[in-house]
């Protein structure tokens, strides 16, 4: 369709029907007209946090630059290492005494002292995301979204004089009040479609699939596209359509009716029932990237697993142990190899993320390059609950602002609060000051 006769629609446009809204992703009728009404590219915002440290020898490229090599752990990288910054010598002052892990990973994006408590006085900081979802929260229907795949541990680690509530919470909105996150893929994929519209779905109108409400409005627009519009808007439905079916199925109340084309034996089950927490990590990463995509967000975080997690990877070959067990290693030969193999395993689930944002078309760039994902951990070997020379990455260009794909290497123990700053800055919130930095992180910030 020429240009002079093709729809113009804003970026704000959403596709509604039956009391839901979907955002929709990039188009070209967006910028035809030149609206100056309509903000540029949003610049989003994600921190994913995975437990127990990462192995320095096979994590940490040797050299600094552009040209590094990428270590085992990093490869799954591979394919984006233009989009991605790994960051070298980076640790929490904070964070340096303490126990082995609470004091630790409950401030890994507070860069705060935490209050040493069994009880409900809790006292931590204001983390990174928050700072950034006050400033410009505003602007999306959900201020912030946080997602995680284990509930909440309850009690206290009397072994350490610490209650477990610090190890399940990296997002905190004030000093006192960590945020809670979601663990049900369904419900964080009906809360945005909710969040769009700011209205609730009946539990009648649950039973039918929530994009089939705004079907009519998507074939109305569909006409008045040009064709690589249309292109656009197919393969995003069809991805929001396949999106959504995994996730009914992984609620086994919506395929109460399925039956087996062969009959099962309990007595022919294996050994070790297959984890479905590969499944539910690859589910809340989509929820992201749909919320990213969609602008329904532009601030998120996602924790793998909580403080001391001891998730069991026997789903991976070579690995028969849970994930804190095989993180005290000992350096015996095969605990230090599963925990290794765990590392990358993580490292392969953020590389999915980003892959996913780099495939979202988003006017001449991506949503990836639209976007900062932090990958980090708050220990480096979890042998030695070291907080020294965390491992962590910056995947995506921020709008530009991030120059990404090398290795800085930074003086030993340099402020992690520094790199905050810069992210804070880049995502349009700048600070004067984060917890203890002194100053944006050198060399993060294109000039």
């Amino acid at each position: 369709m020429p240009a002079s006769r093709a729809l113009r629609i804003s970026r704000r446009a959403l596709l509604r029907g039956s009391g839901v809204a979907l955002g929709l992703p990039w188009l070209e009728a967006m910028a035809l007209g030149n609206d100056r009404s309509d903000p540029p590219s949003p610049v989003r915002m994600a921190a994913l946090y995975m437990p127990n440290g990462a192995y320095p020898a096979t994590w940490t490229p040797a050299t600094a630059g552009r040209n590094f090599e990428l270590t085992p752990s990093l490869e799954p990288l591979a394919d984006v290492r233009q989009q991605v910054t790994v960051l070298s010598n980076l640790w929490n002052e904070q964070a340096k005494d303490g126990d082995g892990h609470y004091v630790k990973e409950s401030s890994i994006l507070t860069c705060a002292r935490i209050k040493k408590t069994q009880g409900a006085d809790l006292r931590n900081g204001v983390s990174f995301d928050q700072v950034a979802a006050k400033a410009r929260g505003h602007l999306t229907p959900l201020p912030s979204l946080e997602l995680g795949v284990t509930p909440v541990a309850v009690g206290n680690d009397a072994v350490v004089g610490y209650t477990r509530v610090y190890g399940s919470h990296i997002s905190w909105s004030t000093p006192t009040t960590p945020l809670a996150r979601e663990l049900n893929p369904r419900a964080v994929y009906e809360r945005l479609f909710r969040a769009a519209h700011g209205s609730s779905v009946s539990e009648t109108g649950l039973d039918s699939l929530l994009l089939d409400r705004v079907l009519q409005d998507a074939k109305r627009l569909r006409k008045g596209l040009g064709s690589a519009d249309r292109a656009r808007l197919d393969e995003y439905l069809a991805s929001m359509r396949s999106l959504e079916k995994r996730v009914r199925w992984s609620d086994p109340t919506e395929h109460s009716n399925w039956k087996p084309l062969a009959k099962l034996d309990l007595r022919d089950a294996p050994v070790e029932r297959p984890s479905s927490h590969s499944e539910h990590v690859r589910l809340m990463l989509d929820m992201i990237a749909v919320a990213f995509q969609s602008d329904t967000t532009r601030v998120a975080t996602f924790m793998f697993g909580n403080a001391v997690s001891n998730v069991s990877f026997r789903f991976l070959d070579g690995v028969t142990s849970g994930h804190h067990d095989v993180s005290h290693h000992a350096n015996e030969e095969q605990k230090l190899a599963e925990y290794k193999i765990i590392n990358r395993w993580h490292v392969e689930q953020y590389a999915y993320l980003l892959h996913r944002l780099a495939g979202m078309p988003e006017g001449p760039s991506t949503v990836l390059d639209n976007s900062m994902i932090l990958f980090a951990s708050a220990l480096s070997d979890g042998q030695k609950h070291d907080p020294h020379k965390l491992p962590v990455l910056i995947g995506g260009r921020g709008g530009g602002r991030i120059d990404s794909g090398q290795h800085l290497i930074y003086g030993e123990d340099h402020p992690l609060a520094n790199l905050y700053m810069a992210l804070l800055e880049a995502f349009g919130a700048p600070v004067e000051r984060f917890a203890d930095s002194s100053g944006p992180l050198r060399g993060m910030l294109a000039s």
